[in-house]
């Protein structure tokens, strides 16, 4: 039997939610993934911006890469 691939983004999430239905690992193993990464980018920050204010400090970088005004 073929499988069916997914064209757009859409389908992609329709895909992958049915799959974390069928195995509740992937819905932990995600988890476990999005907390990692939230912990570095914290880190990241923490040390790009840990000198002085550390909001002032991050938006005149965000404004310098122009994420922000």
């Amino acid at each position: 039997m073929l499988k069916q691939i997914p064209q757009t983004d859409l389908d992609y999430v329709e895909f992958y939610a049915s799959k974390m239905k069928e195995d509740n690992n992937l819905f932990e193993q995600q988890k476990n993934l999005i907390e990692s990464q939230m912990k570095s980018s914290r880190a990241v920050f923490r040390n790009l911006f840990s000198d002085g204010d550390f909001k002032l400090n991050a938006r005149s970088y965000l404004r310098k890469i122009g994420l922000i005004k």
